[in-house]
C-alpha cells in the first residue's frame, strides 16, 4: 500500500464566465476508465447544445491519463484541464469542462487559460483530500475493559467503525498502520496481556481531525 492517496472529496460543477463564453466546469472523483467515459457521456447527452465538452482524466498515480479538446483547436483545452488536474496532485479525478460560445473569440492563449482556470476552479470546489494507509483492527474484549478502552483510543486517532455486544464486546475500529503495535501494547497493558487485537485488514482513510 501507498504512503498516501491523494484525490478529490466530492463532486462539484461551477460556472465560469469569459468574454461572454461560460464555461462550466465539472470535478468528479473516479475510480475507473469505465466510470470516467460514463460521467463524460453524461455530461455531453444532459447538454446537447454546447459548443464544447473538453476533458481531462489522472488516474492510477498517471498511469492512466486522457484529454480530449473536442474541436476547439489543438492544445488550447484538453491538455491545460489535465496539467491542471496533474498540478492539483489528484488523482483517480476527473474535470470536464463544457463551453458555450459567448461569440468572441478568445485567441489560443485565452483558451489556454480559460480551460485552466475553469478546471482549476471545479478543482478547488471539489476539494483536494488525501488518505492515508490505516489498519483494520478488532478488539474483544469485557464489559468491564470496554470503558477503559474507548476512553483511549481516541490518543491514537482511532476511527470506530462498529461495536458488538454479545457475551463480550467487539469493537471494530483502525488507526494509521504506524501505530499499531502502540495499540497492541496498550491493549495488553489494559487486560494485562488476556485481550489480543486483530489486524483484519487496510484501507486509506481521512485522520479525524482532517474531516471526512
Amino acid at each position: 500500500m501507498a504512503d498516501t492517496y491523494t484525490t478529490l472529496r466530492q463532486t462539484v460543477e461551477i460556472e465560469y464566465v469569459e468574454r461572454k463564453s461560460v464555461f462550466l466546469g465539472y470535478a468528479a472523483p473516479v475510480k475507473t476508465e469505465e466510470q470516467a467515459l460514463a460521467l463524460i457521456k453524461e455530461r455531453r447527452t444532459a447538454m446537447p447544445d454546447a459548443t464544447h465538452h473538453v476533458f481531462g482524466y489522472h488516474m492510477k498515480g498517471g498511469i492512466l491519463a486522457r484529454y480530449s479538446d473536442d474541436g476547439e483547436p489543438q492544445g488550447t483545452a484538453g491538455m491545460p484541464v489535465l496539467e491542471t488536474i496533474r498540478k492539483s496532485g489528484a488523482d483517480d479525478a476527473l474535470v470536464v469542462v463544457t463551453r458555450y460560445f459567448g461569440g468572441i473569440l478568445l485567441g489560443a492563449g485565452g483558451l489556454v487559460r480559460a480551460y485552466a482556470n475553469a478546471a482549476h476552479l471545479a478543482l478547488e470546489a471539489a476539494g483536494i483530500v488525501t488518505y492515508e494507509p490505516y489498519a483494520e483492527l478488532a478488539l474483544a474484549c469485557s464489559y468491564s475493559d470496554y470503558q477503559r478502552y474507548l476512553s483511549q483510543l481516541p490518543r491514537f486517532g482511532a476511527i470506530v467503525d462498529d461495536t458488538e455486544f454479545t457475551d463480550r464486546v467487539t469493537i471494530r475500529f483502525a488507526v494509521k498502520k504506524a501505530l499499531v503495535e502502540d495499540v497492541q501494547a496498550l491493549v495488553r497493558e489494559i487486560s494485562a496481556g488476556s485481550d489480543e487485537v486483530r489486524v483484519c485488514g487496510e484501507r486509506f482513510d481521512v485522520p479525524p481531525s482532517a474531516g471526512a
